[in-house]
C-alpha cells in the first residue's frame, strides 16, 4: 500500500450550484510520498558527454577489477587485512595506529564532493557513482540479450514462449555473474584475493565470513544495480536529498531552456519555425532518462546529472539543423536570464578552502608519520623502591609499536638530569607488533633533587638509528635535605 498525504489543492475551487456569497471549500488531493516502482525502459544514446562517460567507466571499472590482482614488492597492491590489522596501500602499510590518516582522508572526500556539487552539480552521480556505474552495466547487458528499448517493451508484453524464455535467463545470468565478479574482487580487498580464489574454488575456506560476504554482496549488487537502479538513487540515498544545500544560482546544472524551447512542437504548415519553440517535443530526452523524469518541468531532485538527456536532445537538434544546447549544463542564472557567470560565491570558496587546508594537513601527517611508536606506563603501585644496593627504583611498562613488515632490534635508552640505568637495553619487535617491555629504572639517592623528576625514554633500531621513537614520563623519589 503506497503511503500518501492530503495536501490542498486551491488552483480549481469551481462549482457547478455556487451561490453569491458562498465560500468554496479547498480541493483535496493526495500525492503519493512514495510510489511503486514503474519499469523503465532506456533508449541508448551516444553522444559526447556518453563518450566521457565510457572513458571514465572504463578506468574506474579497471582499476576496482585489476588493482586487487597487482602486486608490489611481493604484496598485494590494496589489501585491508583486517585479521592482520594492517593495510596495504600502493607499496605503504598502515597500521590501526594511523587511523587519524583515514580520518582526513574521509573529510578530503567529504568536502572534495561538496566543493564539485557546488561548482557542476551532481557529476558524481551521473559518472562515478558506483550504483550508476553498475547500473549502467547492467542496462548494457539488458541492451545486449532483449534488444533496444522497444524491443525490450514488446517482448515483456508477448506470452512467455522459449525465446523469451532464453532471453530473460541469458540476461538474469550475465547479471549474476557480473554481481558475482563484483562481489569476489570487493571482497578480495580484504581477503587476499589469489588465495581467496584457490579457497573458493576448492571450497576449502576455513572461515565461512568470505563465502558469506561474497554472496551477500553478490545479491545486493543484482538486486540494486538490475532491479532497483534508480529507485535507489531516488529513495536510499541521501546525497539527492541534501544536494541542494550546496547548489546555487551558479552552479551548474542539466537544465531546459524554456525561453529558446517553448511552445513545443514540430513547425508544419501554418506553424513556422519562426513562430514555435525550438522543442519538437519528441520525448526522446524522457526516453533516454535513467530515473524516468521529465527535465523539461525543471530541476528534479531524482536528476543524477548524467546527461543522456542533453546528447539525446542534441542530436534530434543536428537532425532538424538547429542549433544544439536546448537541453545543456547550464546555471540557473544563464537558464532564466540569459546572463554567463563563472564566479566562485562564499560557500563553494569555503568548502574549497577547508579540503586544502585538510589535504596539507593529511599529506602533513602521512609524510611525518612515525615507524615506530613508544608510550611509557609508570608503575602506580608504589611511589618507589629501595633496593639492596642502596638505590632508588622505579618500574616502567613500555609498549613500542613496530609499523614495519619485517622485525626490528631497537635500543632503549633513559635520559634525564642525573645518572640512570635501566634493566633491559635492548627489544626485539615483530613486524606490525605491540610488544610490551617491563623495565626498571634505578638512581644513587644522593642524585635525587626533587620528588618529581622529569625523564625521556628513547628507542632507535640498531640497524636503522634513524627508526627512533621517545616517551616523556616521571621519576618519583626520596629528596634528601
Amino acid at each position: 500500500m503506497n503511503s500518501t498525504i492530503p495536501i490542498v489543492d486551491v488552483s480549481d475551487n469551481r462549482q457547478q450550484d455556487k451561490q453569491p456569497g458562498d465560500r468554496e471549500a479547498p480541493k483535496v488531493v493526495e500525492h503519493e510520498l512514495y510510489a511503486s516502482r514503474e519499469k523503465i525502459y532506456t533508449r541508448k544514446i551516444t553522444g559526447f558527454f556518453q563518450r566521457i562517460r565510457k572513458a571514465s567507466l572504463s578506468v574506474m571499472l579497471g582499476m576496482y577489477f585489476l588493482f586487487a590482482w597487482i602486486s608490489y614488492d611481493g604484496k598485494q597492491l590494496i589489501l585491508f587485512d583486517l585479521a592482520e590489522r594492517k593495510f596495504h596501500l600502493f607499496g605503504a602499510v598502515f597500521w590501526p595506529q594511523d587511523f587519524t590518516l583515514l580520518a582526513f582522508a574521509l573529510i578530503i572526500c567529504a568536502f572534495g564532493l561538496f566543493f564539485i556539487t557546488s561548482l557542476f552539480g551532481r557529476v558524481w552521480c551521473g559518472y562515478s557513482c558506483p550504483q550508476t556505474v553498475w547500473s549502467f552495466m547492467f542496462m548494457w547487458l539488458e541492451d545486449f540479450f532483449e534488444g533496444s528499448r522497444n524491443k525490450r517493451i514488446k517482448l515483456d508484453k508477448t506470452q512467455w514462449d522459449s525465446k523469451k524464455l532464453f532471453k530473460k535467463a541469458a540476461k538474469h545470468v550475465s547479471w549474476i555473474v557480473l554481481a558475482f565478479a563484483t562481489a569476489f574482487t570487493f571482497v578480495g580487498y580484504f581477503y587476499p584475493i589469489r588465495e581467496l580464489a584457490v579457497d573458493l574454488f576448492t571450497l576449502s575456506i576455513t572461515s565461512g565470513w568470505a563465502m558469506f560476504w561474497i554472496f551477500f554482496f553478490t545479491a545486493a549488487t543484482y538486486i540494486n544495480a538490475g532491479w532497483m537502479r534508480e529507485q535507489v538513487c531516488i529513495y536510499m540515498c541521501p546525497y539527492a536529498r541534501f544536494q541542494s544545500v550546496m547548489f546555487n544560482e551558479n552552479t551548474m546544472i542539466v537544465g531546459y531552456d524554456k525561453t529558446r524551447g517553448e511552445p513545443r512542437g514540430k513547425p508544419s504548415g501554418k506553424k513556422s519555425a519562426e513562430s514555435s519553440g525550438s522543442c519538437v517535443d519528441c520525448r526522446l530526452c524522457v526516453q533516454v532518462c535513467p530515473t524516468g523524469i521529465d527535465i523539461r518541468d525543471g530541476l528534479q531532485y531524482e536528476c543524477i546529472g548524467c546527461a543522456l538527456c542533453v546528447d539525446a536532445c542534441d542530436s534530434v537538434m543536428t537532425k532538424m539543423d538547429y542549433p544544439t544546447g536546448l537541453i545543456r549544463y547550464a546555471s540557473e542564472k544563464e537558464l532564466e536570464y540569459g546572463e554567463v557567470s563563472r564566479k566562485l560565491d562564499k560557500r563553494s570558496i569555503g568548502y574549497g578552502f577547508i579540503m586544502l587546508l585538510v589535504v596539507g594537513v593529511f599529506l602533513s601527517t602521512l609524510v611525518s608519520r612515525p615507524l615506530a611508536e613508544l608510550s611509557a606506563l609508570r608503575d602506580r603501585g608504589a611511589l618507589y623502591y629501595e633496593n639492596g644496593m642502596g638505590r632508588i627504583e622505579n618500574n616502567y611498562t613500555l609498549k613500542l609499536v613496530n609499523k614495519l613488515e619485517d622485525p626490528v632490534t631497537y635500543r632503549i635508552a633513559v635520559e634525564g638530569e642525573f645518572p640512570m640505568s635501566i634493566s633491559t637495553d635492548t627489544v626485539t619487535v615483530g613486524p606490525g607488533e605491540l610488544q610490551e617491555v617491563p623495565l626498571t629504572v634505578e638512581v644513587l639517592p644522593e642524585e635525587i633533587k626533587a620528588v618529581k623528576n622529569d625523564i625521556v625514554f628513547r628507542v632507535s633500531g640498531l640497524e636503522n638509528e634513524q627508526l627512533t621513537a621517545e616517551a616523556e614520563s616521571k621519576f618519583l623519589g626520596p629528596v634528601f635535605y
